[in-house]
């Protein structure tokens, strides 16, 4: 069983996002929580409520089954650009430049542990 978990026009870039990101992936569940806890980049803070997002929605799944986060893994973690706004700074001499505030599209697939069930028979 895997759920998703999406959160859009994140105010952040991608390149800084995608270092977090690349930290949890394919890892354990409770694992990603400590990982994500005690990182100091204010990126992880979004990375942990959109994996908060994606248990809670695994669990809505199974009908209100309580799901533990050791039995679950990170299948799937990535970052997409979002929208880029465009705001222009005054230059010399009468020119301008362009600053570029870009935002990213966060998402992030949990998944049942498939190991997890083979040692229940």
């Amino acid at each position: 069983m895997e759920a998703r978990a999406l959160k859009k026009h994140i105010r952040s870039s991608p390149r800084k996002m995608r270092l977090v990101v690349d930290l949890i992936r394919g890892k354990n569940a409770a694992q990603a929580f400590s990982i994500l806890r005690f990182n100091t980049k204010l990126a992880a803070k979004d990375c942990e409520m959109v994996l908060r997002s994606a248990i809670s929605n695994i669990s809505n799944h199974e009908d209100g089954k309580k799901v533990k986060p050791e039995d679950l893994f990170i299948k799937e973690a990535y970052v997409n650009q979002g929208l880029v706004m465009k705001r222009i700074s005054p230059a010399p001499m009468g020119r301008a430049y362009r600053i570029r505030k870009r935002s990213n599209h966060l998402t992030i697939v949990v998944a049942t542990n498939p190991n997890y069930n083979l040692g229940a028979k």
